[in-house]
């Protein structure tokens, strides 16, 4: 349902990645909660369909893409893990996650299942709105340039990556991380660095969306990921990105 219509009701237009206003699918149980966030969210200038339910929020992903979904871990039926899980079986779509505690398993679990980022409840429109636009920032096109890695070649025009001339499906998380550490070759980034360049976080972040993202890129981008050459792991530092010799 849109935001913004006199009464909730099902959405008569899709979801268009073309559109100047980015369209988000919130799916959040609690009424009130959901009310809320689908009031801020058009207020900062975003266009939302809302789902109650996991299940709901499938279906209507399925009629209609958006730009981003903002997913509420816990949900009756089918839960914010599975849906994300699902999700990542046919679409790379950024997924911003709602959870109780940053300290709980939850964002472990969370990470692991492919979600970009996560927000804390309870939820600030102003704060979800600045990590939407800062998650849609990193599918943005970058320099006209390309780089080789191995068998990875890495198109910054086109935003693609590809192994062995096949193109990889990467979230705009993972695009944007392999970016940054192919702009400085050989050089080891640490984390809040990571956090800083490609999630824009400010602040001591959370080092677990850095190595969750790196485990699910080496998983696309290694040979055995168990025993990576390109995306090295540089202990008390972070990681770097080297050209297999």
């Amino acid at each position: 349902m849109w935001v913004g219509a006199p009464q909730l009701s099902k959405p008569h237009h899709a979801m268009s990645q073309n559109d100047a206003v980015p369209s988000l699918l919130l799916i959040e149980d609690d009424d009130a909660i959901r009310t809320a966030l689908e009031l801020s969210l058009t207020r900062q200038g975003h266009r939302v369909a809302t789902a109650a339910s996991g299940e709901d929020g499938l279906k209507l992903l399925r009629e209609q893409r958006p730009d981003l979904i903002v997913l509420d871990v816990m949900l009756p039926g089918i839960d914010g893990f599975e849906v994300c899980r699902r999700i990542r079986r046919t679409d790379q779509l950024p997924i911003i996650l709602l959870t109780a505690r940053s300290d709980d398993i939850d964002v472990v679990v969370g990470l692991e299942s492919g979600a970009d980022d996560y927000v804390v409840k309870p939820v600030q429109g102003r704060v979800l709105d600045a990590r939407i636009r800062a998650v849609l920032r990193r599918g943005e096109r970058e320099a006209n340039d390309s780089a080789t890695f191995g068998n990875v070649v890495i198109d910054r025009a086109a935003m693609t990556v590809t192994k062995n001339g096949e193109d990889l499906q990467l979230t705009p998380t993972e695009l944007r991380l392999l970016l940054e550490l192919s702009r400085r070759p050989g050089q080891a980034l640490s984390r809040q660095q990571l956090l800083r360049l490609v999630w824009e976080h400010d602040y001591l972040g959370d080092s677990r969306l850095v190595d969750a993202c790196v485990q699910r890129l080496r998983a696309k981008v290694e040979d055995v990921p168990s025993s990576p050459t390109l995306i090295r792991t540089v202990r008390g530092v972070g990681y770097r990105l080297d050209t297999p010799s």
